[in-house]
């Protein structure tokens, strides 16, 4: 169904259109509105309106259409320092409004184990091969001589997160129950928007899950960009996290990035320099909690 009719099935009448990324503005005789491809999940939408999360866009169209047809928001401009704490603290009412506990059998924490522990496997293989070949070169390229000063760091990261998984795995295998949420699953400034009430947009993603992973996709997006003990402490002002959750996100933002050397030489230097950088920000961030946590025990 194109854009007119679904528009003319709702009564409305375009006036104007306006792409911005995968979605389209729409300009029409009552308002403004987006339109984007993509279904929503029924059951998500329904279990948050049950729950009194209000903090989302209003949705024009059913659930089960292949489209999203939603109120455009006028966002205020705020300093994106003070944004991300109004975004997490958000996230944190989303998680304690959505929290229950599902009953798992032996084989969910052990796949999470094995998943992690392959992932870890493979990068060590895969930093190994590639600094081989590295080191066979008479003349390194910038990018290569930036990965071989550094590989060392790599190596005490694959080899540290081991260790913490193992630990986790140790402590968690027995476990029978886990606490899920709602999850956005797709956390970022783009998807917050601060009006006359705070919203969180684009929930094609969302789905039920640890609230561990709405933190890591966090990270994820925006690791170098804010003071993330800040935001972490600013989260769990609202929901903190359990010993396990904690762990398991330790674990997740530790992995290192995978560099393939596909890119231009300048990309190559920025992506490892990146990467680099978001492992010295992450042991920073972890350590002091580490300690403090053992200190408590």
């Amino acid at each position: 169904m194109k854009i007119n009719e679904i528009l003319k099935s709702k009564g409305l009448i375009a006036r104007g259109y306006r792409k911005q990324g995968k979605i389209t503005v729409i300009e029409t005789s009552d308002g403004k509105y987006i339109y984007k491809e993509g279904q929503l999940n029924p059951q998500i939408l329904n279990y948050l309106k049950s729950r009194s999360f209000d903090y989302l866009p209003f949705f024009l169209n059913n659930p089960n259409d292949p489209y999203q047809l939603e109120n455009y928001i006028d966002s205020l401009d705020i300093p994106k320092e003070q944004k991300i704490l109004d975004l997490v603290r958000l996230v944190g009412l989303l998680h304690s409004k959505t929290t229950h506990y599902k009953e798992i059998d032996l084989d969910y924490y052990e796949k999470i184990y094995e998943d992690l522990d392959n992932n870890l496997n493979y990068l060590y293989l895969y930093y190994t091969d590639l600094i081989t070949l590295i080191e066979t070169k008479v003349y390194m390229s910038p990018s290569e001589q930036l990965l071989a000063r550094n590989i060392s760091k790599i190596y005490d990261t694959i080899s540290s997160t081991k260790q913490k998984l193992d630990k986790w795995h140790t402590n968690i295998k027995e476990k029978r129950k886990e606490r899920r949420v709602v999850l956005h699953n797709n956390l970022k400034l783009d998807h917050f928007l601060e009006s006359d009430i705070p919203y969180l947009i684009s929930w094609d993603k969302s789905k039920i899950g640890s609230p561990v992973f709405d933190l890591y996709k966090l990270y994820q997006n925006h690791a170098l960009d804010f003071d993330f003990e800040t935001v972490l402490n600013e989260y769990e002002n609202q929901y903190p996290l359990k010993k396990d959750e904690k762990e398991l996100l330790f674990i997740l933002i530790s992995l290192p990035d995978l560099i393939n050397f596909q890119n231009t030489e300048y990309q190559n230097c920025k992506e490892i320099s990146k990467m680099i950088d978001k492992i010295y920000k992450t042991e920073n961030l972890i350590s002091p909690k580490e300690s403090k946590d053992r200190a408590k025990q």
